[in-house]
């Protein structure tokens, strides 16, 4: 193999190896926050955990971080939760850099 190929190939293993950190550190936040929203709802323990595992399928439905906003945002506001889009967006960002201590904290 050549060099360009060595550092082709290099690049494109450190390209995967980003993308799944990233889905791993969005998925933890995803988690928290379902259980930060669960703890709003006043949901039991095991309620807390299936709906920290809807917001992270919630995740799965269109690129980018609207899918989870809407989730959590018209859950809270559907049960009467007054909070704004401002809260739950800083939230969202608050329990990403959570996540991304947690995860980096672990490996």
């Amino acid at each position: 193999m050549t060099t360009f190929d060595n550092r082709e190939r290099a690049f494109e293993e450190k390209f995967a190896r980003d993308a799944e950190l990233q889905f791993k550190v969005a998925a933890r936040r995803n988690k928290l926050l379902g259980l930060w929203v669960a703890e709003l709802l006043k949901l039991t323990p095991e309620e807390a955990e299936t709906y920290a595992k809807s917001v992270i399928h919630a995740d799965f439905e269109e690129a980018g971080d609207e899918d989870v906003f809407r989730k959590i945002y018209g859950d809270l506001t559907a049960r009467g939760i007054e909070i704004t889009e401002h809260q739950v967006r800083r939230m969202m960002e608050e329990k990403m850099a959570e996540a991304r201590r947690q995860f980096f904290e672990s490996i």
